[in-house]
């Protein structure tokens, strides 16, 4: 089965840029994409690499027209562990991108919140990954961490500045997912984000659910959303997709998704790494996502649009007439498109098949 070659074309401008401020940060998660640490890295970008990092991302987006602003996640480590967090967050909303940032909640104080608030900061977004300390601790390695969060999160709140909730699904925590929704809602956050487990940094295989869990949990994830009076969002769990579209055909009630509205939380596709999204390294390496060790360039070696519209890496994740096994032969690869980053995870191979689908195509 052939598909049009998307190639340059197709996501060409990107409308979600993840950079990762620092390797530093005071917790351990056991699942760290990053593998964080206590210190900064000596090799980060500085401030003002990454303000031409800004420079760039404005001017290759402002061709695209005055209500095309894409959005500039400041995620880590830990952001609030970098000096210059809030003059580069300003310069980001001054130079016409939607900033949004990712701590881990411990550290926000009120005056953190109104710093963000003058930065022009449109949403943090705090990870929550068990319902009580004890679950939550676990996870994150210190004790005190769901105490920490929990308080950053009440000031945002206090502070009126809108914040999500972001979960990683593993088998430590699938049991807590219902119990963490609702404290999300009780906490007055704007969308909850379920993050499934992809085995990279110190995320490991053994902490994933088996395939037909993945498809148990989305499909549990679809009910929840039905009622929830907030919108969930998946991510790295592209075959959701496939989910939405078939059992909205089976409901008159469609389900509270993000996706349904435009801004932070707009979702159009599965997997968006090259397609729309990109990763930048605390070091200014160029990744399709922060899950997805492949190399596309670096930034201090040439230009971000170079890297992002001509990268042969790009281009080929463009081109879904690429794809292999059973993604490549799928009707719903134009809005799946499976997990790359969990295809290389497990194959090294990121334009093979999604290995954590149990949908075989040709077989309804």
């Amino acid at each position: 089965m052939s598909h049009p070659t998307e190639g340059r074309a197709e996501g060409s401008v990107p409308r979600v840029i993840a950079w990762e401020s620092t390797r530093a940060c005071n917790l351990v998660c056991r699942h760290c994409r990053a593998s964080a640490q206590r210190e900064p890295a000596p090799d980060e970008l500085t401030t003002g690499e990454v303000m031409g990092l800004i420079d760039e991302i404005s001017r290759m987006s402002g061709g695209k027209g005055p209500h095309f602003k894409p959005i500039f996640v400041i995620s880590g480590g830990e952001p609030l562990m970098r000096e210059d967090i809030f003059d580069i967050a300003a310069y980001a909303t001054e130079q016409g991108l939607r900033t949004a940032i990712s701590p881990n909640g411990t550290l926000i104080t009120s005056e953190t919140v109104e710093r963000m608030i003058d930065a022009g900061i449109k949403r943090v977004s705090v990870s929550i990954d068990g319902s009580c300390a004890a679950r939550h601790d676990a996870i994150r390695g210190v004790p005190g961490a769901f105490e920490g969060a929990v308080r950053g999160v009440k000031r945002c709140r206090d502070g009126e500045l809108p914040f999500q909730i972001n979960t990683t699904v593993m088998r430590q925590n699938v049991d807590d997912l219902e119990a963490i929704h609702d404290l999300t809602v009780a906490l007055g956050a704007a969308a909850w984000h379920i993050f499934m487990l992809v085995p990279t940094g110190r995320g490991k295989i053994d902490d994933e659910l088996t395939p037909q869990g993945y498809e148990e949990i989305l499909n549990w994830l679809y009910d929840a959303a039905l009622d929830s009076p907030i919108p969930l969002r998946v991510t790295c769990g592209p075959q959701f997709m496939r989910l939405v579209l078939t059992r909205k055909q089976e409901s008159e009630t469609p389900p509270n998704l993000v996706g349904r509205e435009r801004g932070l939380d707009r979702m159009s596709r599965g997997c968006l790494a090259g397609m729309g999204y990109c990763f930048v390294s605390h070091r200014g390496e160029v990744y399709p996502c922060g899950y997805l060790p492949v190399l596309a360039g670096n930034v201090r070696d040439e230009s971000f649009e170079t890297i992002y519209q001509d990268s042969p890496v790009f281009r080929r994740l463009r081109d879904l007439s690429q794809l292999e096994g059973k993604c490549g032969e799928c009707s719903f690869v134009h809005r799946c498109g499976g997990c790359r980053a969990r295809a290389f995870g497990l194959t090294g191979n990121y334009m093979g098949e999604e290995p954590y689908c149990v949908y075989e195509p040709g077989r309804e």
